[in-house]
């Protein structure tokens, strides 16, 4: 799993008006405070808080249930599946295996306004015993819940250190021109290289030279042809997350959205499996494109690296919708 913070550029109010909520939280009504965005006791609850919503939704496959400690691209991902499932299976999950998040690190950056944003990075108890859980939770305001935008699951020895200013970790700026690529390019950057790989920012990798040659065979496959066409999404709760890290460089989390078009030979149909058809409108007559969201979580090397500057060290993705023709 990934360690690393990144640089903040922010300016202090001359007069700035403070009041306590009734959570004892301080409001800067001029936003130009630089603030962490919660004690390491408030990040707790609000991972407890996810935990619980998660696994009662999972539990009964019902979307309903953790919608308000979801958004971005988690969240379209996680209530689309919900969605699909809740159709295919009414009675809820009957595998269902509550999921645990523990030894918790959270890594709190200060930044000015909102939203305001953490990492928590923690064990669970899914998959390989070393792999650490990177939660991104956002929130949009000071009467706003905490919900998870972003999941990355990587190695425990892949997540980086962050760098800490004054004892809490260093967001980095969407524009910023201390990186190889800024965090507001990232997704610009990696649409174009999955349409024409050529070679650029990105280092070969399973999420980058694999990936394209992973479509570039589903595009031969005979009787079927696949087409791929992604999107930069990059606004609200989809934008790119960034923390500079130790070695000068970032971690940075963005998304994208592709549609995967499949058109089978005259007489044949493209079929789908449960969850796709649930989400499916229309009718496949000869052709169905799927909608994806995709969320990336990247290590961005110093500015003055042209090639192989951006590492994708994991990819989170899902369907979301399904068209039929």
């Amino acid at each position: 799993m990934d360690r690393r913070p990144a640089r903040f550029l922010a300016a202090t109010a001359a007069a700035t008006v403070l009041t306590l909520t009734a959570s004892g939280c301080v409001t800067v009504h001029g936003e130009l405070a630089l603030l962490p965005p919660a004690t390491k006791t408030e990040a707790a609850q609000a991972l407890a808080d996810f935990t619980t919503a998660y696994n009662r939704a999972d539990k009964a496959y019902d979307p309903a249930l953790d919608s308000d400690r979801v958004t971005g691209p988690l969240g379209e991902i996680n209530q689309s599946g919900l969605r699909a499932r809740q159709i295919n299976t009414p009675g809820g999950n009957p595998d269902h295996k509550p999921l645990v998040l523990s030894d918790a690190r959270f890594v709190l950056p200060r930044k000015a306004g909102w939203p305001r944003w953490f990492v928590a990075d923690t064990a669970s108890n899914r998959g390989a015993g070393d792999q650490r859980w990177l939660l991104v939770f956002m929130r949009n305001g000071p009467e706003k819940l905490w919900e998870v935008a972003y999941l990355t699951i990587l190695p425990e020895g892949d997540v980086p250190e962050f760098s800490e200013e004054e004892g809490y970790a260093v967001p980095v700026a969407a524009d910023t021109d201390a990186l190889a690529v800024a965090p507001e390019d990232l997704g610009k950057e990696y649409v174009a290289y999955l349409k024409d790989g050529r070679p650029g920012p990105f280092a070969p990798g399973t999420h980058t030279t694999q990936w394209r040659a992973e479509r570039q065979k589903a595009a031969k496959r005979p009787g079927m042809a696949t087409q791929y066409i992604d999107r930069v999404t990059d606004q609200g709760d989809f934008a790119p997350l960034g923390l500079r890290t130790k070695d000068g460089g970032a971690l940075v989390f963005f998304a994208t959205r592709y549609f995967e078009r499949q058109t089978a030979a005259k007489g044949y149909r493209p079929k789908v499996g449960p969850d796709t058809k649930a989400l499916l409108t229309g009718e496949i007559r000869n052709t169905v494109t799927r909608e994806w969201v995709s969320s990336q979580a990247v290590l961005v090397k110093p500015a003055g690296t042209d090639r192989d500057g951006v590492t994708v060290a994991s990819r989170l993705q899902g369907v979301v919708g399904a068209e039929g023709s």
